[in-house]
């Protein structure tokens, strides 16, 4: 069966009855099985007691929020993927959920055929084959990203970096030397179309940039003025 067909197992943790009837009614439809927990200390409790092929978690959510379950989840070792779906729109927003160990992030009003793409992009992305061996480890100067591991260092020493900032950086270091622009990165490193307007790749750039270069002499993350993002080796001061 293609994938796309595929039925997947969905735990959806949200407390607004017509939401939950509205994504309920619409994914069994489509033949997928959805366990529905109604606060955020009972979801928790699911997803660590079953496995899931994607959750949906809403951020107000009662007893326990949904950026706490997410934590919790995480801290726990659950990597299932996690769509965020919420009124909360803002780039602080984004980036907190993101920052929490959530794979998307998406808001009411919705969309259900792209709530549907969204969850599979997130499942097919999570169960993608290894590359060959060769490209397990990516390297600029100093720099070195470990795939399997999931480790960063430069120049020897380790730099802790959130999920996100580690797709980031690996997006980055593939592209080493061209010019991206941030819907490049949108699109590629979080698989989804934020508006226009956010500032959220800037944002994560920014906190790259205090990780990756902050007390080297060469830096390796540089703005194209106008056009986006570059990784390269340079003496000069990355803006």
């Amino acid at each position: 069966m293609p994938f796309s067909k595929l039925p997947m197992k969905i735990l959806l943790i949200e407390d607004e009855p017509n939401v939950i009837s509205l994504i309920q009614r619409s994914l069994t439809a489509n033949g997928h099985e959805i366990t529905i927990a109604m606060d955020g200390q009972s979801g928790l409790q699911m997803a660590l007691q079953h496995q899931f092929d994607v959750i949906i978690l809403d951020l107000m959510i009662p007893i326990v929020n949904g950026m706490e379950v997410c934590r919790r989840a995480r801290q726990a070792q659950i990597t299932t993927p996690i769509l965020m779906l919420t009124a909360l729109g803002t780039t602080e927003n984004i980036v907190s959920g993101l920052d929490a160990g959530a794979d998307d992030y998406m808001t009411k009003p919705f969309k259900l055929a792209e709530l549907e793409a969204r969850l599979r992009t997130l499942i097919r992305r999570g169960k993608e084959p290894e590359k060959e061996k060769n490209d397990k480890v990516l390297a600029l100067g100093d720099l070195v990203l470990d795939k399997v591991t999931k480790t960063v260092k430069r120049g020897g020493q380790p730099i802790e970096l959130t999920a996100t900032e580690f797709r980031l950086l690996e997006y980055l270091l593939s592209n080493t030397n061209r010019v991206l622009n941030r819907m490049e990165i949108l699109e590629n490193v979080w698989d989804i179309n934020f508006n226009l307007g956010t500032n959220v790749v800037d944002v994560y750039i920014n906190y790259l940039r205090k990780k990756i270069d902050k007390n080297h002499d060469i830096k390796l993350i540089h703005t194209v003025f106008g056009m986006g993002y570059v990784v390269r080796q340079s003496y000069e001061d990355s803006k």
